[in-house]
């Protein structure tokens, strides 16, 4: 099924990311609806997936790999990049290999393509899946479970490693104890949250950045118009005869990074992987560059740890 279109982005020697994937995040997202999506996603030619423990989507994205396998629409396991990660409840040393192996359990998978702690943070197991109030959320254990995920690493159950929502100070810490470099830094990223210092450093240490939200999480409760709605954007994208969501997901392609797309709509689907047969000008790159910036309005303790 291996899409050739689809440019990738090399993680190491033997390991490539197709830069654009679908992920299926989200509020209580039902499970038929999310397995449909994943379906008719790899029948338009996607072949990266995300999803995480806490999105309860792992069971869904399993069961469409297993049957798009059985159909013939992906030839073989490989031709899949399949990134999942560690909610903050098992950001603990000796619940990392764990939730690892459950994760895989759920998506009836040998490994993983990319396993990422999902927050800089952890919390101590809730009886609700509710997010953690501030007084629940604890300092991370960088080191100790940095080096449970580098355990998973060298056993096989996952190619590579990395982190999400991570600024810069917590990634010095990382990278002082680190044996094993983290291969992506998975944060908000588009026109309007540019994470310009964050990039600049990833890039000194040789982590790739994937973006969520590229378009600004809009019909989300915490996400909204501000790209869609954007006068810079929408005069250029009329420029070049395309959308709106097209120029932003052509502007983090021109970046360099890989990004998250979440529409499970068919149409936007297709929409959204054709952005590698045309190139923004110098002059639409500068006015991009002159978008106020702002990020996501996420109240929750969360984000106060990755400002």
């Amino acid at each position: 099924m291996s899409d050739d279109n689809i440019p990738r982005l090399v993680l190491s020697r033997n390991h490539c990311m197709p830069v654009i994937g679908l992920g299926t995040g989200g509020f209580q997202i039902p499970h038929e609806v999310a397995k449909t999506a994943v379906m008719e996603a790899i029948k338009v030619g996607y072949e990266h997936f995300d999803t995480a423990s806490s999105y309860e989507t792992e069971q869904a994205l399993g069961e469409a790999i297993e049957e798009a396998l059985k159909l013939g629409l992906v030839g073989s396991r490989g031709e899949l990049f399949i990134t999942s990660k560690l909610w903050i409840t098992d950001a603990y040393p000796d619940r990392v290999l764990p939730a690892l192996q459950k994760s895989l359990r759920l998506l009836k998978l040998e490994y993983l393509d990319m396993y990422l702690i999902h927050f800089p943070v952890s919390s101590k197991p809730k009886r609700d899946s509710g997010l953690p109030s501030k007084e629940e959320i604890e300092p991370l254990d960088v080191k100790g479970v940095w080096a449970a995920m580098e355990e998973c690493k060298k056993l096989g159950l996952t190619k590579s490693i990395g982190v999400s929502n991570f600024p810069v100070k917590t990634l010095e810490n990382l990278l002082s104890v680190a044996t094993i470099t983290p291969s992506l830094n998975q944060v908000e990223m588009n026109p309007t949250c540019q994470q310009k210092e964050l990039r600049e450093y990833c890039k000194q240490k040789g982590i790739l950045i994937t973006a969520y939200s590229p378009l600004g999480a809009p019909g989300t409760i915490w996400g909204n118009n501000r790209i869609l709605d954007n006068e810079i954007l929408i005069d250029i994208a009329k420029s070049h005869g395309k959308s709106v969501a097209q120029v932003s997901l052509r502007w983090l392609f021109e970046q360099g990074v890989g990004f998250i797309v979440k529409s499970f709509n068919k149409e936007r689907m297709k929409q959204n992987l054709e952005i590698f047969d045309w190139s923004l000008t110098e002059n639409d790159l500068e006015k991009i560059s002159q978008i106020k910036q702002m990020r996501l309005n996420q109240e929750n303790p969360l984000f106060e740890n990755i400002a």
